[in-house]
C-alpha cells in the first residue's frame, strides 16, 4: 500500500487528493428525528501553502470535499454541482477530517452534505451533487459559446501549451517579484505548484486595449492546465484507505489503467481536478483586471462549479498522443491540456466576482465556475495596465 507523509505536499493530484475512511463517530450522527447516513474520511497529505503564508489553498478542501462525497455514492453518479463556503482557514499542520451527510439518493440524481473540519472546527461546508449521465436521445438540445481556441486564434495560432510560461503559485506581481529575488541572491526555486500543471496565455493585446480599461468585466485570462501524476496513484482499497494503487511500471499496467478510466472509474477525480484548477489564482485575476497592485485582503467566501458535460468530456488523459510525446511526460502517461477562461464581472462592498469557463482541448464548454469573494483595500493604489 502507498503511504503519504504529512509533511509536503505530493506531485500527483491523485496522491494529494487521497483519502482514508474513517468509523463513524456515534457522538455524531443525527438523533432519531434526522436519521441521515454519515460517512467519515480524513485526509493523507497536506495541501499546498500560497504564498508560504501558513495557510492551506482553499481549492484543496474545496475538491477533497467533493471527492470525500464521491465515496459515498453508487457506480455511474457522477459531480455535475459543487457548492461550499469558505468559514476558517486551512492549517498545514493537521489533515481535513470530512463528514459527508447522505441528503437523498434518487435513481437519477444523489445529494450529499459535507462538513470538513480541522482541530473540531468547521472550516468549510458544501453540497454535492451528483447525477448519471444521459443517454444522447434523452438530450436533444444544446448550446454553448464560441471556444476561446476560436475567438483567440491569432493569440494561440502556431503555438503549443508548453510555449507558455508557468502560471506562478500566487499569480500576483509582489510574489513573482520575491520569488526571483530569491533565486537570483539565495538560489532558493519557488516550491512547485501540486497536482496540476497550469500555464498563462499571454494576454496583453487584449487587455491593453482602451475598452478593457474602461470595463474591467471585459478583462481576459486564459490558463491552459494538466494533471500531474496518474490517476492510479492513490493508496490501496483496503481499510486503511480509498481507491486502488497502481504502478505504471508494472507490465500491463497502462493498458489496465485505460480499461479503468474507459469504465468511467476516476471521472469523479477528474471532475475534483478540474475544480482545483478553478480555484487556483482565480480571485488574484481581480486585482489585474481593476489595475491594483495592493490590497489589504483577498479571499475566498463561497464557489460554485458545475459541470455541463460528464464522462469522456472530463477525463485528462491523453490515449491518442503518441510515444514521442509520452516519452516527454512523467512516468509515461501523456495528459490533455484544458483551458480555464477567467474574468471578473462586478466589485464593490469590499467584495468581488470571479467566473471562469473550463473548455475542452477540443473546445466544449466542460463547466462553469462562479466565486464570490472578499477584497479589502484600505487605499486607492491603481495604475494603468
Amino acid at each position: 500500500m502507498l503511504e503519504l507523509s504529512y509533511t509536503e505536499s505530493p506531485s500527483s493530484f491523485a496522491e494529494l487528493i487521497s483519502l482514508r475512511r474513517l468509523p463513524v463517530d456515534e457522538s455524531r450522527i443525527p438523533s432519531s428525528n434526522s436519521p441521515e447516513h454519515i460517512e467519515r474520511f480524513q485526509s493523507l497529505a497536506p495541501p499546498y501553502p500560497p504564498g508560504e503564508a501558513g495557510r492551506a489553498f482553499g481549492g484543496h478542501v474545496y475538491a477533497q470535499s467533493a471527492y470525500a462525497a464521491s465515496q459515498t455514492v453508487d457506480k455511474g453518479f457522477l459531480i455535475h454541482n459543487v457548492t461550499g463556503t469558505f468559514i476558517l482557514p486551512g492549517r498545514l499542520d493537521i489533515p481535513y477530517e470530512y463528514t459527508v451527510r447522505h441528503l437523498r439518493d434518487g435513481k437519477s440524481y444523489c445529494t450529499r452534505a459535507v462538513d470538513a473540519r480541522q482541530a473540531n472546527q468547521i472550516c468549510f461546508s458544501g453540497l454535492v451533487s451528483f447525477k448519471r449521465a444521459e443517454q444522447p436521445a434523452a438530450a436533444p438540445f444544446a448550446h454553448q459559446p464560441v471556444s476561446p481556441q476560436k475567438r483567440y486564434a491569432a493569440l494561440l495560432a502556431g503555438k503549443k501549451p508548453h510555449d507558455f510560461a508557468i502560471q506562478p503559485g500566487v499569480d500576483a506581481d509582489f510574489y513573482i517579484e520575491y520569488w526571483r529575488e530569491q533565486w537570483e541572491k539565495h538560489g532558493i526555486p519557488e516550491r512547485e505548484f501540486p497536482g496540476l500543471e497550469a500555464r498563462n496565455v499571454d494576454m496583453r493585446t487584449v487587455n491593453r486595449r482602451e475598452e478593457v480599461r474602461r470595463q474591467p468585466d471585459r478583462y481576459r485570462q486564459l490558463t491552459f492546465y494538466k494533471l500531474k501524476g496518474s490517476p492510479g496513484d492513490q493508496p490501496g482499497s483496503d481499510s486503511e484507505g480509498v481507491g486502488a494503487g497502481l504502478a505504471l511500471k508494472a507490465n500491463g499496467a497502462v493498458k489496465e489503467l485505460r480499461r479503468r478510466e474507459t469504465e468511467g472509474e476516476f471521472d469523479n477525480l477528474y471532475a475534483c481536478a478540474h475544480m482545483y484548477a478553478a480555484d487556483k489564482n482565480s480571485l488574484l485575476l481581480i486585482p489585474r483586471a481593476l489595475g491594483m497592485k495592493v490590497w489589504d485582503a483577498l479571499a475566498s467566501l463561497t464557489l460554485t462549479v458545475v459541470f455541463h458535460e460528464l464522462g469522456e468530456a472530463v477525463r485528462m488523459v491523453d490515449w491518442d498522443a503518441g510515444a514521442e510525446a509520452e516519452a516527454k511526460e512523467e512516468g509515461g502517461l501523456s495528459k490533455k491540456w484544458f483551458i480555464q477562461e477567467g474574468w471578473t464581472p462586478r466589485s464593490g462592498d469590499s467584495r468581488a466576482i470571479h467566473e471562469s469557463w473550463l473548455w475542452s482541448p477540443e473546445g466544449r464548454l466542460m463547466a462553469t465556475s462562479y466565486q464570490d469573494g472578499m477584497l479589502k483595500v484600505t487605499r486607492a493604489d491603481r495604475e494603468k495596465l
